[in-house]
């Protein structure tokens, strides 16, 4: 991580913290060119160095794809970025969500809050297995009639699906600043 800045769900490329802050010149284009708008600027909460470069922001019912479907799994914001803030390695593979396959760009890991999400209150709720694209949400037998969801970490790329179906806040009866499902950055 890069001192002083809170750890951000950063778009493919942008796994960096000090050489995407540092590289950005906050031209925005990565945001216009993702086909979803799963790209936002960071606020200054989210640490003065940092603001207004991208983050990946799954609360609005988008996520990161690694644009396979429009681009064949080259992220449209890395081939915009005229600094190269936003770089993959020479040799890397994207995940390919009509096999499954993961690929090795990781934008983070899902974490499931059992508090808050609505399976472990007995509702059926698989929102988010059905989303994912990855089988990195599998729904376990905890022997009821509705199984609850889990996160298999290592095929976890931190797409963003599952807390992008995620309707724990509009639909749970507990109180919370965050979906029960949500997407944390690697950690460097």
């Amino acid at each position: 991580r890069y001192a002083g800045h809170n750890p951000l769900n950063r778009p493919p490329g942008g796994a960096d913290e000090a050489h995407l802050v540092s590289g950005c010149i906050r031209c925005e284009r990565c945001y216009e060119a993702c086909p979803r708008q799963a790209i936002v600027p960071a606020k200054i909460e989210d640490g003065l160095l940092g603001m207004r470069s991208p983050m990946l922001d799954f609360n609005t019912g988008n996520y990161c794809d690694f644009c396979y479907e429009e681009n064949g799994g080259n992220p449209l914001c890395v081939a915009v970025c005229p600094t190269a803030a936003l770089e993959l390695p020479a040799t890397y593979t994207v995940g390919n969500p009509e096999t499954g396959e993961t690929g090795d760009i990781i934008i983070g890991t899902a974490e499931i809050d059992p508090r808050t999400c609505l399976a472990y209150r007995m509702t059926g709720c698989r929102d988010c297995y059905d989303a994912c694209n990855y089988g990195a949400i599998e729904l376990k037998d905890e022997g009821g009639a509705n199984p609850i969801p889990y996160v298999v970490e290592d095929k976890c790329n931190g797409c963003g699906a599952c807390q992008a179906a995620c309707l724990s806040l509009s639909s749970g009866s507990i109180k919370s600043s965050e979906r029960a499902i949500v997407v944390r950055p690697v950690e460097a």
